[in-house]
């Protein structure tokens, strides 16, 4: 994850300017973003029904600023073409490890191509079962389409390593696991031996992302959870820098089972005291995203996702389906110093369902006014 070195702080800096027909100030930056903050402000009367400034503007300046304001407008303009300084997601010279990608639909894969975007260095952890079918994907060009970054180039995977984070070290695995066929011709997988790896290989990563899950029982209740299936649960999906959780780990949701929904609670828990002890030790940030529902082949082994996305686009204040690249681009803003003090925070990317108290499809609010998209 990345360090939390507080980067600087870049400012326009506003000069006087003593205009030759009259002794008064006038701030440069003011006159070249005056037009820009019009627009700004139209465009947010448009979607909040706020009342148009243009009056109020009018009524602060007087007629021998008209020319001033042509002027503004002409250099406005030709600057809407330039890229934009100081904001933008800058990631270059960094390196991320992704935990947990194993094909081109998952949240996994989003976060990488956005920390991609924004010129990371993208390493991957991919479970060991699929590591074959996604090497072999990647070669034959099958994921080419889904790599394409903005500005037209391909996202690069610099390495990726079999990973199964169940077990910590080799002396973990059990010896039926290693005569298992599907983690024939792969070694070093465990956690230890894969930070082992990527610190020879690299020397050090600047970010870290766990987007990996295991609920061999994820469709039996809590309940009838047996104590493998909850600990299995548990011990792969909970702590990490930034992670993925979801909102069954302070709310119910019927059909998240196998311990998942604790092992979600149990993350947060541990987002909140690693972003504490790994902050005052070593300056870095831990958060965790709160991803609504998305169709992904992980989540198609739930085997309700359909029923929790039709129940997000009935009831959630954002009436749109939930993207990957959504998910993806909030963990690359809370990578980059613009999150600088941002640390031990449940971040809500779900079309704000989560601060919903009803379900408002319910037959029992059909008379009331509820808003719609028109």
């Amino acid at each position: 994850m990345a360090a939390a070195a507080t980067p600087s702080t870049h400012m326009a800096t506003i000069k006087p300017r003593v205009s030759s027909s009259r002794k008064s100030f006038m701030s440069s930056a003011a006159t070249f973003s005056t037009d820009y903050k019009v627009a700004s402000w139209k465009r947010l009367a448009s979607s909040s029904y706020i009342s148009p400034r243009k009056p109020f503007l009018y009524s602060l300046t007087s007629e021998p600023v008209n020319s001033i304001k042509a002027v503004t407008r002409a250099m406005s303009a030709a600057n809407e073409n330039k890229p934009l300084s100081g904001l933008p997601v800058d990631l270059r010279g960094k390196r991320a490890f992704i935990a947990g990608v194993a094909d081109d639909n998952g949240y996994g894969w989003a976060i990488a191509k956005s920390l991609a975007a924004a010129g990371a260095e993208i390493l991957v952890g991919t479970w060991v079962p699929a590591l074959n079918i996604f090497e072999s994907s990647l070669r034959r060009g099958k994921f080419d389409e889904s790599r394409i970054l903005p500005d037209g180039s391909l996202m690069e995977i610099t390495k990726v390593y079999p990973l199964d984070a169940i077990y910590d070290n080799p002396d973990d695995v059990s010896e039926d696991v290693k005569a298992n066929k599907r983690y024939s011709g792969s070694s070093k997988w465990t956690v230890q031996e894969v930070a082992e790896s990527v610190k020879q290989d690299f020397g050090s990563i600047d970010i870290l992302v766990h987007s990996l899950a295991n609920g061999p029982e994820v469709s039996k209740p809590l309940l009838e959870t047996s104590r493998n299936g909850y600990l299995a649960a548990i011990s792969a999906s909970s702590g990490a820098s930034i992670s993925l959780t979801y909102i069954a780990s302070e709310r119910i949701i019927p059909g998240y089972g196998g311990g998942m929904s604790s092992a979600k609670a149990a993350l947060e828990s541990d987002t909140l005291i690693l972003a504490f002890e790994a902050g005052r030790k070593h300056r870095i940030r831990v958060n965790t995203i709160s991803a609504g529902p998305l169709r992904s082949r992980a989540a198609k082994a739930i085997g309700f996702i359909d029923m929790m996305i039709d129940y997000s686009l009935e009831n959630a204040p954002l009436q749109k389906e939930l993207t990957a690249e959504e998910v993806g681009n909030t963990a690359a803003f809370l990578a980059s110093p613009l999150a600088s003090a941002i640390t031990g925070a449940v971040v809500y990317v779900d079309n704000g369902l989560n601060a919903m108290g009803v379900g408002v499809d319910s037959p029992i609010f059909e008379n009331l006014d509820i808003p719609k998209e028109k």
